[in-house]
């Protein structure tokens, strides 16, 4: 691979479409929001060389700290175009205005968990792990998801999980958890875990359909909370076209209903754009056996029109 460091165990879902979608070309300017492994921004940053330029942003800093280290082990890293900062992707501006950039010809976001955080045991994605259950992407900011349920109430836990989980057990899981605080709250992953899989009941063997574990939806709608992830979104999409120039693109991956419902109201509704994805772009059945991953991958783009390319910025 180049003769770079096995620095990351994250595989870029939607590799290729999401290249083909941002149109590349040497010259142009390029933020990966979402750096996560760095697959995709190396990729984009060899396309847009020699002169172009690719931003990213992580707030995991340990992405970035893995990045930097697969960088430096490729033999073009000394040449890439590629410029890291620590982040929110809902912040990008900032960067921009760290880079000495003012308009940019596409964004790029693969929103949600990278298989480098789930692998990081010591933070609590992984259901069976012994760590606390922590769950920001930032650990530096806000307040870890084990202290949240310890200071919400049954009802609080509850909608949470329902709201951003969709999970149909949530109250009886909101329960475990309260009565739980009675004696040992629950700390690690796998405490809460263990409970998620004794209130969600079992499916029957016969059942054709694949489930999931009983445990995905519950930490999904934590993880949303502790990082207000749908409120980077919405924030991000609500100045990201001002920053675009004509024939930009917006190319953004989710892997949930509700961040997928969030970017096709957007691209829908936001003056300036023409949507280039009526139906969103999936993995194939190849990719899917490759990288499971990619299954529950949803890529939406969109382009900003080319009369639209002089508006200001309020």
């Amino acid at each position: 691979m180049d003769g770079e460091a096995q620095t990351t165990v994250h595989i870029p879902v939607l590799f290729d479409e999401c290249l083909d979608a941002l149109n590349l070309a040497p010259g142009k300017i390029i933020v990966d929001g979402t750096l996560g492994g760095g697959g995709h921004s190396i990729a984009i940053a060899r396309r847009v060389a020699p002169n172009g330029l690719t931003i990213s942003t992580d707030r995991d800093p340990a992405a970035l700290d893995r990045v930097d280290r697969r960088v430096e082990a490729l033999e073009d890293g000394a040449t890439l175009p590629l410029k890291t900062y620590f982040a929110n992707y809902c912040d990008f501006d900032a960067a921009l205005e760290r880079a000495g950039v003012d308009r940019v010809d596409g964004f790029l976001l693969d929103l949600g968990l990278s298989s480098d955080q789930l692998a990081d045991r010591e933070r609590g994605f992984s259901f069976d792990s012994d760590g606390d259950l922590d769950l920001r992407f930032d650990p530096t900011e806000g307040v870890p998801a084990f202290e949240m349920i310890a200071r919400w109430s049954a009802e609080k836990i509850a909608d949470v999980i329902y709201q951003y989980g969709e999970e149909r057990q949530s109250r009886r899981i909101a329960r475990a958890i309260f009565e739980r605080r009675r004696t040992n709250p629950v700390r690690s992953a796998r405490d809460l875990a263990e409970i998620c899989r004794r209130c969600v009941p079992t499916p029957p063997p016969w059942a054709q359909k694949k489930t999931i574990d009983p445990a995905t939806r519950t930490f999904q709608a934590l993880r949303i909370a502790v990082n207000d992830e749908l409120g980077s979104l919405e924030r991000f999409l609500s100045k990201c076209v001002d920053y675009l120039n004509p024939g930009g693109r917006v190319a953004i991956i989710s892997f949930h209903s509700l961040e997928d419902r969030i970017v096709k109201n957007a691209f829908r509704d936001l003056e300036g754009l023409t949507v280039l994805t009526k139906k969103p772009i999936v993995a194939t059945d190849e990719e899917i056996e490759r990288n499971p991953r990619s299954r529950s991958a949803k890529l939406r783009v969109a382009e900003k029109k080319t009369d639209d390319g002089d508006r200001n910025r309020g």
